[in-house]
């Protein structure tokens, strides 16, 4: 059977470039090439060797959604200003791609949440989410009270701009920037991180990644908006119930051994020291 790669591609003049070129090469060593957008059916993913995404964090997110629960590898090539997530540089784009054509990689599942949204009895959403979900308010709204209960049993209420629930793998986004510790992606556990809370003792907790955590917000709010993955959003009231647990459906992410999660490290967060 021919093999079939798809691409996913950042809307920069650059990226769609070498995309161009990465696809004339593929097909002249005979392979298959189809170009991954939301309109692409899921049987058609199901066949990919491999979705290979051409951007920064946004693309492969945006990615991440695109296969849902189909467990076709991904592998990010960084195009843009962030790129924790990607496996490897658009220098090394080429070296990279004959590395999985001649299966010299490994496979990482990455745990993703699922995160359902109950209203009046209805589920009115239901996503999948690799680095968070975000509680925030508005710029001019007044704080969130953001009640949170782990496996049935109350834990407090967070007065703050907004509480991030954030996986491993999403430690070195947004919850990071708001205080919260950075966790290796092997490392089992869901991550609360109150923003700017009210109180100095709400801090940053991790719990087992096996818990089962509820949301909801107090106060009559007003203006608070609830992101999955930075990608979509949608407002919250208080009669609204959100339900955070391990998702079923990990994302599997194309390792080459050349890499290494802590060189990745530091070079993004830009450690220094006396060694290399």
């Amino acid at each position: 059977m021919k093999l079939c790669i798809g691409l996913v591609v950042k809307r920069d003049d650059r990226a769609q470039e070498k995309a161009l070129e990465l696809e004339l090469w593929l097909v002249n060593r005979g392979v298959d090439v189809v170009f991954v957008d939301d309109t692409t059916p899921s049987e058609r993913l199901t066949s990919l060797l491999c979705l290979i995404v051409l951007g920064g964090d946004g693309t492969f997110l945006s990615a991440a959604r695109l296969v849902g629960s189909n467990r076709v590898p991904l592998m990010g090539i960084k195009f843009g200003e962030v790129g924790f997530l990607a496996e490897t540089i658009e220098d090394h784009l080429f070296d990279a791609v004959l590395a999985v054509l001649d299966n010299r990689f490994t496979i990482e599942e990455r745990m993703r949440l699922s995160v359902t949204v109950e209203r009046d009895g209805r589920i009115i959403a239901c996503v999948d989410v690799l680095n968070d979900l975000v509680l925030t308010k508005g710029a001019l709204s007044r704080l969130a009270y953001c009640g949170v209960e782990i496996n049935g049993n109350y834990l407090t209420t967070y007065k703050a701009d907004g509480l991030i629930v954030a996986t491993p793998t999403g430690s070195t986004a947004y919850s990071l920037a708001a205080g919260g510790p950075v966790i290796h992606p092997a490392v089992p556990g869901i991550i609360l991180t109150p923003i700017c809370p009210f109180t100095l003792t709400n801090r940053p907790l991790i719990i087992p990644e096996a818990s089962q955590v509820v949301l909801g917000l107090d106060n009559d709010p007003t203006d608070i908006v609830l992101t999955f993955d930075g990608q979509e959003g949608m407002n919250i009231t208080c009669q609204d119930r959100i339900l955070v647990k391990k998702s079923d459906n990990p994302v599997c992410m194309i390792s080459l051994s050349d890499q290494n999660y802590f060189k990745v490290l530091k070079a993004r967060l830009m450690w220094s020291g006396g060694r290399g």
